[in-house]
């Protein structure tokens, strides 16, 4: 009786989880939920990512494989430019399989295809191998379990057969003084059998562990024996085998977590702890979790009537920015996400002028996170502007996870392109004004921008009314080295000062009667036709990027409609078309608010269209560039939906709405989950 009780409890647990499974792949079937990867060439493959804010997992043109895993937080110094990197993992997703004692691999399987599920954050590829088996693996970066991913195998059988999938864990050569370890942890209930590697950051800052796991489906006693491989230092494995007759379907899933000494004091042990936890959740508890995490994010969405191209871009590039940061981490985002180690994980300006926007309009607790990380960092800033004689903080260009200058000295933008500090600072007081936090301005809000104000005020140089100039600068368009008066950088010290004022004054606090001072004194300078002009001495040259338009959006010193269509007049043909995304964006933003939706529609095509890559339309930086996933362009080209069709705009009273029109195309767009209040916003 006891027997038959548990036998029908196996059975219905195995019910529920294959129609969760089912339940993954129905929702799947939309086609604006999905990114498919079919007739894949691996000469021109730039893999999909999956990740939950903390481990990214990119994919790769092989069947079972994973490309990069990639540790949010975790840098040591190697590689690119002698400085601080984010590092590259074991790579702990990885699966082999054999058939009838026979290694599949991409040149003797057909029917590959690959596809993304960005619904529930989940890639699945299948495949078939000669006339044997059919296979199905679907992988995901658990959202709820951050350190830790799930893949899920399906084999059908074609014929009677033997097959021998295989658990991998393989070492990237970054990473040094390998140990191997298996065991296994056995109990009347269940026998856990772990899969574990450890080894040391290239210069022996951190410890990295990953662990991995196995999850049968059958009754325990009854399931597979597994067997360990030690193949060599970088590479050990587990493997079980089993026999299928024709037409059965066999499934099994494996779990894995990586730690490191950046997240906590023994990594290996937590690695190990992490994966047991994991295993005894089981495949259906992990998805259950793991989907409602999703479905809270994509209560946030956006809608696009009439143009499933645009629709489906829009979703990736919300899919994207949402996969590569987390609530609660004080953690930010690099240009490249959790893609792979492309800027070598640092974070830039690309973090507060064009990939927050979007998540604070959206997601704004998960915009205070990327902010606490600034926040904690500020010592580093503090010391960077006292090394450079200054007051206050000075941001580096280039952030690592301690928040100190990583950019390659070679690069000459680490001490000039000072515009960040202004841009944390614009970042900090807009929280604010969508949150109305007054705790959070206290303490974490007004303290930065105090400082932020009081670089400024060091920064300048005093001449004389209307002459405190900020010079030998770079600006946003870095093709300008060591300029004065750049338009941006002066805009967005005058707006940070400007700030700061509010700031003190909602606490009630007198500010420093020297911000304003200084903040009136800083020159926008003009040609003689009234176009605002880029720096002292720009004259007409092609630039890299959006510089002086940015002072129209999203800024708001120049805010004539005559001005800013005359700077868009004269900056639109200056552009580079081998220029980064998001300075596309911006032209979109600035026509669709002035009432020209068809014009900024263009634009908009163009801030990401061109920059897709195969097989997924993953986005590069540059159109044809070969860098992807490019985060800064999709928060760009977000913005250009958001503040630009949607009319969405934050200020003093919080989040409100211009009114705006929609390309001839669209037939409608919808905005859901907006702020605090989770709003809809609807343009028709």
């Amino acid at each position: 009786m006891i027997f038959m009780k548990r036998k029908l409890l196996v059975s219905s647990i195995l019910i529920a989880c294959i129609n969760s499974w089912c339940a993954v792949h129905a929702q799947s079937n939309k086609a604006d939920w999905q990114l498919v990867g079919q007739d894949i060439n691996p000469a021109i493959y730039y893999g999909i990512t999956v990740a939950n804010g903390m481990i990214g997992l990119v994919s790769s043109p092989e069947p079972m494989k994973v490309k990069d895993v990639v540790l949010n937080g975790a840098f040591d110094t190697y590689g690119r430019g002698r400085v601080s990197n984010i590092l590259k993992v074991f790579n702990f997703a990885n699966m082999n399989l054999e058939v009838d004692g026979q290694r599949i691999g991409s040149k003797n399987i057909s029917n590959y295809r690959q596809t993304l599920d960005m619904q529930q954050a989940a890639l699945t590829t299948t495949f078939d191998y000669t006339d044997k088996v059919s296979v199905r693996q679907t992988m995901m970066a658990l959202r709820h379990l951050p350190f830790t991913q799930l893949s899920m195998v399906e084999i059908t059988a074609k014929k009677d057969c033997e097959i021998v999938p295989m658990s991998v864990i393989e070492t990237p050569e970054v990473l040094r003084d390998v140990k191997n370890f298996y065991s296994e942890i056995d109990r009347e209930h269940v026998t856990i059998r772990l899969l574990t590697s450890v080894a040391k950051s290239p210069t022996g800052r951190h410890t990295v562990a990953a662990s991995n796991s196995f999850i049968f489906d059958e009754p325990h006693g009854q399931e597979p024996d597994v067997i360990h491989e030690d193949w060599d230092y970088n590479m050990h494995l587990a493997k079980f085998k089993k026999r299928l007759k024709a037409g059965e379907l066999y499934r099994f899933s494996v779990v894995g977590s990586v730690s490191s000494t950046a997240h906590t004091a023994d990594p290996q042990n937590e690695a190990e702890r992490l994966t047991l936890f994991a295993a005894l959740e089981r495949t259906e508890r992990l998805l259950i979790r793991h989907n409602a995490e999703w479905a809270k994010l994509w209560k946030s969405d956006i809608v696009i009537e009439g143009d499933p191209d645009a629709q489906k871009a829009v979703r990736s590039a919300l899919y994207h920015l949402y996969s590569f940061v987390r609530e609660g981490t004080g953690y930010s985002l690099s240009p490249m996400g959790l893609s792979g180690l492309g800027y070598n994980g640092h974070v830039f300006w690309d973090t507060e002028l064009w990939m927050y926007p979007p998540i604070l309009t959206l997601k704004p607790e998960i915009a205070r996170s990327m902010l606490e990380y600034r926040f904690e960092r500020m010592k580093m800033a503090k010391q960077n502007a006292f090394s450079h004689g200054y007051a206050g903080v000075m941001f580096p260009w280039e952030s690592d996870a301690d928040g100190q200058e990583a950019t390659p000295v070679w690069a000459l933008t680490g001490p000039f392109q000072q515009h960040i500090t202004g841009c944390i600072g614009w970042a900090f007081w807009k929280y604010y004004q969508v949150t109305k936090d007054k705790e959070w301005l206290q303490t974490r809000g007004y303290p930065l921008l105090k400082e932020v104000a009081d670089f400024w005020t060091s920064r300048v140089e005093r001449e004389g009314t209307g002459k405190y100039h900020i010079n030998n600068v770079i600006g946003a368009n870095e093709w300008q080295e060591n300029i004065d008066d750049n338009a941006f950088t002066n805009g967005m010290a005058k707006t940070s000062l400007q700030y700061a004022i509010q700031a003190a004054q909602e606490l009630g606090i007198s500010p420093n009667p020297d911000w304003k001072l200084v903040a009136d004194n800083i020159p926008i300078l003009k040609f003689p036709d009234g176009v605002t002009k880029e720096n002292r001495t720009y004259d007409g040259v092609q630039i890299k990027q959006a510089d002086a338009n940015l002072l129209a959006y999203p800024l708001t010193i120049v805010n004539q409609e005559a001005a800013i269509k005359k700077d868009l007049a004269y900056y639109e043909p200056r552009y580079s078309p081998e220029g980064p995304a998001m300075g596309w964006s911006v032209l979109a933003t600035l026509h669709a608010r002035l009432g020209e939706p068809d014009k900024a529609y263009q634009w908009f095509v163009r801030s990401y269209k061109p920059n897709e890559v195969p097989p997924f339309g993953v986005l590069a930086e540059t159109a044809g560039g070969t860098n992807p996933y490019f985060a800064t362009g999709a928060g760009g080209m977000l913005q250009a939906v958001l503040n630009g069709f949607g009319g969405i705009d934050i200020n003093d009273s919080g989040i409100t709405q211009l009114k705006t029109k929609l390309p001839g195309k669209w037939k409608s767009l919808t905005i859901k989950g907006v702020g605090p209040q989770m709003k809809t916003v609807e343009v028709k």
